[in-house]
């Protein structure tokens, strides 16, 4: 069996179902058991949209316990806003809905931007994958029907222009909450810049602990298929922890932890951490009061009980 990660640096037009079938039909072409009973199991650690590129972690075996972790992180996006067109979807994929003569200056935009930094509240895109009634929201608005979407409340923790071009826009750089919609930041910064705006670039830079300085491209992906060695590419599953503190345990503890059991008399910060035994992953735990309860366990084979 395989544990790990492969993080991908998805190019524009792929999609996030088409990567993980990308990553399975290399591993399948390099002997490997991907049959849906028994085989390896792949997911990816939160979707990227098509027209949007950049870091995205697929899980394979065990580390696909950990896609719900990765899904609930933080992220951070560099994207371009080109000002004075406002499309259905606020990206160029879209029609436009709205234009505007007004053209902010780099002075403009770095003023406006403190104000988008910290807790905001801020409407999803009518095109998104969020339900309305049991429906996908872009499915509404494909077709043609009104859609109205509840303000959700997220944070953006660092949010700064990194390049400026009267023609193309500003591309900023935001550091993000889980739930937070680039492209609607995009619209409401234009907004109050009282113009109007497209994001015409969109590139995830990184998703929780892992980012493009891991990322392997679609084509040395392609290689694995060919017959490169998988271990060039795969980060293993404790890369995916890296942003939690981990606990060391004698063999005594693993076995009571791999049996569900509760640790006790730890002097170890509440939280959540990850134990392991002589390296090797054994489960995700929650400290409480100098308790330990297990969160997710590990189902390493490689691991003698």
């Amino acid at each position: 069996m395989v544990h790990g990660w492969i993080i991908l640096d998805k190019p524009l037009e792929l999609g996030s179902t088409q990567a993980v079938s990308a990553v399975k039909r290399n591993m399948r072409e390099a002997g490997f058991n991907m049959k849906l009973k028994g085989g390896i199991k792949v997911g990816h650690g939160g979707t990227l949209d098509p027209l949007a590129s950049g870091v995205l972690p697929i899980a394979l075996g065990e580390a696909t316990k950990l896609t719900g972790r990765m899904l609930e992180a933080d992220k951070t996006y560099a994207f371009t806003v080109r000002f004075g067109e406002e499309t259905d979807t606020l990206d160029a994929e879209g029609a436009v809905i709205a234009t505007s003569a007004v053209r902010p200056s780099r002075e403009e935009v770095e003023a406006v931007l403190a104000r988008f930094t910290g807790p905001i509240e801020q409407v999803p895109p009518a095109y998104s994958a969020l339900k309305v009634d049991g429906r996908r929201a872009y499915d509404l608005a494909r077709a043609g029907e009104e859609v109205t979407l509840a303000t959700r409340a997220v944070t953006i923790f660092d949010l700064k222009l990194e390049r400026f071009d009267a023609q193309e826009g500003a591309t900023l750089l935001a550091s993000v909450s889980k739930g937070t919609y680039i492209r609607s930041l995009a619209r409401d910064i234009a907004q109050a810049l009282g113009s109007c705006g497209t994001v015409t670039m969109l590139r995830r830079i990184k998703a929780g602990p892992f980012d493009l300085s891991q990322a392997i491209s679609l084509d040395k992906l392609n290689q694995i298929g060919k017959g490169a060695p998988l271990e060039q590419i795969l980060l293993p599953l404790e890369a995916g922890l890296d942003d939690i503190p981990a606990i060391d345990l004698d063999p005594e503890q693993a076995r009571a932890v791999r049996q569900g059991r509760v640790l006790t008399g730890l002097h170890l910060e509440d939280g959540l951490h990850w134990a392991r035994e002589h390296d090797i992953p054994v489960a995700l735990v929650q400290i409480t009061g100098g308790d330990a309860r297990v969160v997710r366990g590990f189902n390493l084979t490689d691991v003698a009980e």
